[in-house]
């Protein structure tokens, strides 16, 4: 159990980050940005993940608060692939995806008093060789559409489109929880206790 001697806002509408935070025992509130997330150009994956993320933590004027935000792309061949527009979108990606090996890269933006930091976290996830019956039974759940990638890997069926992980599960999932507690030590020492 985490807790903070200063607010917590977690500036995205995930569910998904939602619960990841609450796991960890912590209050905060939630409050989504309407940032700028169009994707910088010739800056590294990475980096460009941290800018997207700052944008929406700097979208909240809470200078008594601590400000989280986070972005999070699916990159194959070097091409981010974003949330799909439809279910035809997320089941080509999605056969673009399968027997591969693509890479999750979550950033995350914390602000604090005028103060600010980010860092990112990469995780490889390596598809199974999926059949056409398998990706439309995942397509018609309605899940890809809200997801980069067009999939979660916390779903039901969104786990059994996965063989393998290399790095931080909850990456994947959207926050990569023990990158994101030691960076908001190092950020805001005297505001964290564990218990």
């Amino acid at each position: 159990m985490i807790s903070l001697r200063a607010p917590l806002i977690l500036a995205s509408a995930s569910p998904r980050r939602k619960a990841l935070l609450e796991s960890l025992g912590l209050e905060f509130e939630v409050r989504a940005t309407d940032a700028d997330e169009t994707w910088p150009e010739n800056v590294e994956i990475g980096r460009a993940a941290e800018t997207v993320a700052m944008r929406k933590a700097r979208a909240l004027e809470a200078t008594s608060s601590i400000v989280l935000a986070a972005d999070t792309v699916v990159v194959l061949d070097g091409e981010v692939l974003g949330k799909p527009a439809d279910d035809l979108e997320a089941g080509d990606t999605l056969r673009r995806l399968r027997g591969r090996t693509h890479s999750v890269v979550t950033a995350m933006a914390l602000r604090y008093g005028g103060r600010e930091t980010s860092d990112h976290v990469t995780t490889r996830v390596t598809f199974a060789d999926l059949e056409d019956a398998e990706i439309d039974a995942y397509v018609s759940t309605g899940s890809p559409l809200d997801k980069a990638g067009s999939y979660g890997i916390q779903d039901d069926m969104g786990a059994l489109l996965v063989d393998r992980i290399e790095g931080d599960y909850f990456n994947v999932v959207g926050l990569p929880l023990r990158r994101f507690y030691t960076l908001l030590k190092a950020f805001v020492p005297d505001l964290v206790t564990s218990t």
